[in-house]
């Protein structure tokens, strides 16, 4: 026999509880890019000020910088 119960729904999630996790996502994929990817050819802005400003971090995280 199925455990399966027939006419049973699940009630959806509200964009209140959801929202919190979508800005800490997108927050922390942009702490990510600045921390492993900005520099170089995939730099968003001139110079190495964001390098120089998240240096130490990047060490810490184990990336690569020179």
């Amino acid at each position: 026999m199925s455990d399966i119960t027939i006419g049973s729904t699940t009630a959806p999630i509200p964009v209140r509880e959801i929202l919190p996790w979508l800005i800490f996502g997108a927050l922390m994929l942009l702490a990510i890019y600045f921390v492993g990817a900005e520099e170089g050819a995939t730099s968003i802005f001139k110079g190495m000020y964001v390098h120089e400003w998240v240096h130490d971090s990047r060490h810490l995280l184990g990336f690569p910088c020179h």
